[in-house]
């Protein structure tokens, strides 16, 4: 059986201003670090794919 998810924490005080202040100024991602963080997912996804058929092989 799954267990119950818990309630998420609400923020106050200065947390709660910083958190609210991201979220609204999120940080600039420059077109190269953008470009690097796709080429990393793609890899990932190309790992966990080849995983998935050695993995099938073996059973």
């Amino acid at each position: 059986m799954a267990r119950p998810i818990k309630e998420t924490p609400i923020l106050y005080g200065e947390d709660a201003r910083r958190f609210e202040e991201r979220m609204k100024n999120p940080p600039r991602v420059t077109p190269e670090e953008r470009e690097k963080m796709l080429a990393d997912f793609k890899l990932g996804m190309e790992m966990l794919k080849r995983g998935e058929r050695i993995r099938k092989r073996s059973v």
